[in-house]
């Protein structure tokens, strides 16, 4: 049966955000879905930043994630490394990966750059579900993901800026665009 990734990522940020060079992922959330967007597996954990390891207030207040979150994981190299290990069984099945927006992707071949890391990911077509959504809508430009929830009849469901939640959210908006 075909299974999608769906990814997202929480990392360092203040007030007004910083350009995706400076930000360092400090949580990775993902939901294996099947095409009616069933969720098969997940994978939650928080990642240390090493360049810069205090979380902002305004991060911390966005995100819901505490230092003491941070502070106890491991950095993205091993968190990445159990991360592989957790897809590993389901890699014949993935049709592909998907992320709201084009963030997530950017991030992630940056880190897998910066950490000299492999990824199944890197050979897996990637999924802007953002623009794929409102090019099926037929909308003027893309929306944020709550906006995107309500269009479709949807009410976000947990904590908004939590990687995992908001990773099984925009699963759900998934079958949406899929071709049938």
């Amino acid at each position: 049966m075909p299974h999608w990734l769906v990814i997202d990522l929480e990392a360092t940020t203040d007030d007004g955000g910083w350009p995706v060079t400076e930000m360092e992922i400090i949580e990775i959330g993902a939901s294996l879905v099947n095409r009616d967007a069933s969720e098969v597996d997940h994978f939650q954990r928080f990642v240390k930043p090493l360049r810069r390891p205090s979380l902002t207030p305004f991060c911390r207040a966005l995100t819901h994630i505490g230092q003491a979150d941070v502070d106890a994981a491991a950095g993205l190299t091993q968190v990445w490394k159990d991360f592989e290990q957790w897809l590993s069984p389901y890699r014949g099945q993935l049709q592909g990966w998907v992320s709201w927006g084009d963030y997530d992707r950017l991030q992630l071949l940056q880190d897998w750059q910066r950490h000299n890391l492999e990824s199944v990911l890197a050979r897996v077509p990637h999924i802007n579900l953002k623009q794929r959504f409102a090019k099926a809508r037929q909308l003027p430009r893309p929306l944020a993901l709550t906006s995107a929830l309500q269009l479709a009849g949807l009410q976000f469901s947990g904590q908004q800026h939590r990687a995992l939640e908001d990773a099984r959210n925009t699963a759900r908006l998934l079958p949406m665009v899929l071709a049938p």
